[in-house]
């Protein structure tokens, strides 16, 4: 994944369209209609989300630590109780 550097102050919540539009990608997609996560690699190694279907939506901005914290909670189930 490229880093982009983006030419604005990078905020929590910020929209997505401030980043530009390219360097996004959908790191997985499924059986859901296109309704997808993407994601950007920032120049200072932070990682931003939006929603595929929304790109001028709000941007997720987070450390690589507080998303490897994401991925290996939801590996490991911890969040599992949400879908019953």
């Amino acid at each position: 994944m490229n880093r982009i550097k983006p030419r604005l102050p990078v905020y929590n919540g910020m929209p997505a369209r401030e980043l530009g539009s390219e360097g996004w990608h959908k790191p997985w997609s499924g059986g859901n209609g296109g309704n997808c996560l993407e994601a950007m690699k920032l120049a200072d190694g932070r990682i931003a989300v939006r929603q595929s279907t929304d790109p001028d939506g709000p941007a997720l901005i987070y450390t690589t630590d507080e998303m490897t914290a994401f991925i290996e909670g939801a590996k490991a189930g911890v969040a599992d109780f949400l879908l019953s």
